[in-house]
């Protein structure tokens, strides 16, 4: 029988002995097996931090997410590979397709998040703030690649997503990882991770992974470290309380498997759409991936003068799932991941049938279809039935990690609410109404102990993503029970792997240390107008001051007319007592597009292709007719674009800082203008 690898320190190596066998989830079959023993888990995270972190970190978020995307487009080449090995995992098409596409669309959605990021390697994070009245000292906060190296243990049940979705995050926020997925299905990690290694695309030491035990990995790790885990709440607490963790104060970021929950509106009845939506949702979710996720619905709430009509609609629904081997078309449930995820899921809803009984389903049988039952890993969907949520205990404290579900009354939305809290926390709850005040109140009255409410109706049927569908953008996590840990999340999921560190200092050094203009920094002259040079030729800090213009009385006058906006402020007919302005003021608008007549060199061609937005436009003071205005014109970051198509106009936009000063020197408004600008090569 074949061992799987380690690939460690830039080489595939074997663990030392016989190594834990691994089966084909289907057959029963032995695969392969697996083994760590004998590794060196001190050398391996050295090797991370010594030669996949300082490559990382040399490289910029755009280069970073350049890598993402090229390893993407790498492993859909491979896509059939996986999916004939991911069958064996006991997953079907649909299944798998979670599992791998959904995975490889992480390194997508992470790799087009860069462009919210500058190009180099560390960023800027939040407002600046200014210290001092004269302006000449403030404050910052910037975010850099910490320095060590990310360690991820997954869970079994998404042996590709449980490792793509969280490498995506921290190599684009510049720091390695260590992967160690679950054994029992570490045999399609590895074939992931095999084609990885072989594209060349990643620095070397940007990933490692470990097919076993993590051995005494946790006993290395420092405080520039962060580990992340997926699993069962029990595992997650004592990988936390591990004494190096808590000494080092290793940054851990848990996602526990939790009690997650549906509610169906009191509004809802047979005859709506909601209804459909409603026990399609609940079938998906026992069935999908066997019930083997951590997001499945575990607990079901239902008005209790509907609870016999959903039961009776659960179970004809239940009935049309074909379950067998997933290589067969008709299939729609595969098995569990192993004998032994069997073994414990039987051992847990013994547990839940001393205060609940089975209405859907056997403990002991299951037809199946192009295969063995007694000898894959295949397991009924149960549907059970507590009549009394509110004073059983076991309903919302065990989790059988399989296809199974539990049916519940309430009696009152606010019941309702108070039930699914007794799961105390939980990834996701989803509530399905048409009615948009039971939408506010449960989300407002349950989102305390979750990560995720899918408020589900007719308006999002077609496009919603589901209940147990965690998104590349939004966090992934929970409270309580759940791990208190947010994964994913897009910016807010990348800053967990930097250093969020407070600089002081003058608006000259936070510029150059940012690359971002600040207020008060000194200007540069350019030599010539910024818009006749190329985005190369521009420096951060080019400014130029423009001559002063009068606003006049005409001016505001023609501008109400041509613009059709005759508020009162701007008519010199208007009574001003009791306003906020002395007499006629000029158009907010009109001072910008006056900004924008003294800024921009509008007679000669120049590469400046297109005004491409305003962002952060206020207006600080009243101008009024008489009054002159100039621009303080500066330029404050460049953002390098790629090109789309070969023909495209090699290109980048440009930030300037527009602020618009009166005669006595006060500013009177202020914005960031964005340009799109062309490259000279």
């Amino acid at each position: 029988m074949a061992a799987l690898e380690n690939y460690v320190m830039g080489k595939w190596v074997r663990g030392d002995g016989d190594g834990q066998a691994l089966f084909n989830a289907v057959t029963g079959n032995a695969i392969a097996t697996a083994s760590t023993k004998g590794l060196d888990m001190a050398s391996i995270l050295h090797y991370a931090r010594q030669k996949g972190n300082p490559a990382l970190r040399a490289m910029s978020f755009h280069e970073r997410g350049r890598m993402l995307r090229a390893l993407a487009l790498h492993l859909r080449e491979h896509l059939d590979k996986f999916y004939q090995i991911s069958y064996q995992t006991g997953a079907t098409k649909a299944d798998s397709w979670v599992d791998i596409e959904g995975g490889i669309g992480n390194l997508f959605a992470y790799a087009s998040l860069r462009r919210k990021f500058p190009d180099q390697p560390y960023c800027l994070d939040g407002e600046h703030h200014s210290l001092g009245k004269a302006n000449t000292f403030m404050g910052h906060h910037l975010l850099i690649p910490k320095e060590g190296v990310a360690v991820h243990i997954n869970a079994f049940n998404f042996p590709v997503w449980g490792m793509l979705e969280k490498i995506a995050v921290n190599l684009l926020a510049g720091v390695p990882a260590v992967v160690k997925p679950a054994t029992v299905t570490s045999f399609l990690t590895e074939a992931v991770v095999k084609e990885i290694a072989a594209s060349g695309i990643l620095p070397d030491g940007a990933l490692q992974l470990l097919c076993g035990s993590a051995g005494d990995l946790l006993d290395h790790v420092q405080s520039q470290d962060i580990i992340t885990f997926t699993g069962s709440a029990s595992t997650g607490l004592m990988l936390k309380s591990h004494p190096v963790v808590l000494k080092e104060n290793v940054p851990f970021t848990m996602e526990a498997d939790s009690l997650n929950s549906i509610v169906l509106g009191t509004d809802v009845t047979p005859d709506m759409p909601e209804w459909d939506l409603f026990i399609k949702e609940v079938r998906k979710e026992m069935t999908t991936k066997c019930g083997q996720k951590c997001t499945a619905i575990r607990r079901i709430f239902v008005p209790e003068n509907k609870i016999e009509d959903v039961q009776i609609a659960l179970g004809k629904a239940l009935a049309q799932t074909v379950i067998g081997n997933p290589l067969n078309e008709t299939v729609r449930m595969g098995s569990l991941a192993g004998q032994s995820q069997r073994k414990e899921v039987r051992e847990q809803v013994q547990k839940l049938l001393a205060s609940s009984q089975i209405i859907y389903g056997s403990m002991d049988s299951v037809s199946v279809v192009d295969a063995d039952a007694t000898v894959g890993a295949f397991m009924s969907p149960l549907l059970l039935m507590n009549p009394q949520p509110m004073s059983s205990h076991a309903v919302h404290e065990v989790e059988a990690f399989g296809p199974v579900s539990t049916l519940m009354p309430y009696n009152s939305l606010q019941e309702a609410i108070a039930l699914v809290k007794l799961g105390k926390g939980s990834l996701v709850s989803s509530v399905v109404t048409n009615d948009p005040s039971i939408a506010r109140d449960y989300t407002i009255g349950a989102g305390t102990y979750h990560g995720r409410i899918l408020v589900l109706n007719r308006a999002c049927a077609k496009e919603n993503t589901g209940h147990g569908s965690p998104l590349p953008l939004l966090v992934h996590g929970g409270p309580g029970r759940a791990g208190g840990g947010e994964e994913m999340g897009g910016l807010r999921g990348v800053k967990h792997y930097m250093q969020r560190v407070a600089i002081q200092g003058s608006p000259d050094m936070i510029t150059a240390i940012s690359n971002v203009y600040q207020p008060g920094a000194t200007g540069i002259d350019g030599g010539a107008h910024p818009f006749t040079k190329y985005f190369e030729e521009l420096v951060i800090g080019e400014q130029i001051l423009t001559a002063p213009r009068i606003v006049t009385k005409e001016d505001i006058d023609s501008f109400a007319d041509l613009s059709g906006d005759h508020f009162y402020a701007h008519l010199d007919t208007t009574n001003f007592e009791g306003t906020m302005f002395e007499r006629q003021v000029a158009h907010g608008y009109f001072i910008m597009s006056a900004a924008a007549g003294l800024f921009v060199d509008s007679y000669e061609k120049n590469p400046v292709l297109l005004n491409y937005g305003i962002d952060e436009l206020r207006f600080t003071k009243p101008v009024y007719p008489g009054d002159s205005i100039q621009v303080r014109f500066t330029c404050k970051e460049k953002i390098a674009q790629e090109k789309k198509e070969i023909t495209d106009i090699d290109k980048g936009i440009v930030k300037w800082l527009v602020e618009i000063i009166d005669g006595t020197n006060e500013i009177t408004g202020i914005a960031t203008i964005l340009t799109m600008v062309a490259k000279k090569d």
